[in-house]
């Protein structure tokens, strides 16, 4: 039976990350409307702007129902930005912003700086096998905590970010600071795929 996985159609690399999923053998469709939602087994949550995507849910009457199949175990990805929708805390937010939360992590927005910072570099990812993933992080959040109940499965290895966290793992959610919809290595959605499916 094939798995398909919903990508949140508001903002960022929604085609990309379709693509990817298509590669790695699930059904991936864009979500822009609750009976489009109610229709997939998982979600990924594309970069863009975290406070934007937060009013385009809102504006699309998406916000409760995402997080209301996230509270009853649906299992989602969020890349960069959907990092950031994903986690309980958020540091240098706006005032008015709000996040779907369920992962027990504080994340800080564009923690490696502005445009102009963004950067790539290769990471150990646990779980993925094989050589590093290259890492691209394009005004990209990091964790700055993390709860007992979360697991960090990539830090950055050097340079002036080394050691953040950049990969977390809690339950059915998955979340990466980094785009890998952007490089054609498809082996964190194959691990994501692999989760939905129940074989991680």
């Amino acid at each position: 039976m094939t798995t398909t996985v919903g990508v949140l159609a508001l903002q960022g690399d929604v085609r990309e990350h379709v693509a990817a999923l298509t590669a790695v053998g699930a059904r991936g469709v864009p979500v822009r409307r609750t009976s489009e939602l109610d229709a997939v087994d998982a979600l990924v949550l594309p970069g863009g702007e975290s406070t934007t995507i937060d009013k385009l849910l809102r504006a699309f009457d998406l916000f409760g129902p995402v997080q209301q199949r996230l509270r009853d175990g649906m299992p989602a990805y969020g890349s960069c930005a959907g990092m950031i929708l994903l986690a309980d805390r958020v540091l240098d937010g706006t005032a008015d912003q709000q996040t779907l939360g369920g992962l027990d992590v504080t994340v800080r927005r564009n923690a490696f700086g502005r445009q102009v910072d963004s950067f790539e570099t290769d990471l150990s990812i646990e779980g993925i096998e094989g050589e590093p993933v290259h890492a691209v992080f394009i005004r990209a959040p990091w964790v700055e905590q993390v709860g007992p109940a979360a697991r960090v499965l990539g830090r950055v290895e050097g340079g002036h970010a080394a050691g953040r966290i950049v990969a977390v793992r809690q339950g059915p959610l998955l979340v990466t600071s980094f785009h890998p919809e952007v490089t054609g290595d498809t082996r964190v959605h194959r691990l994501f795929v692999e989760m939905v499916r129940g074989d991680r």
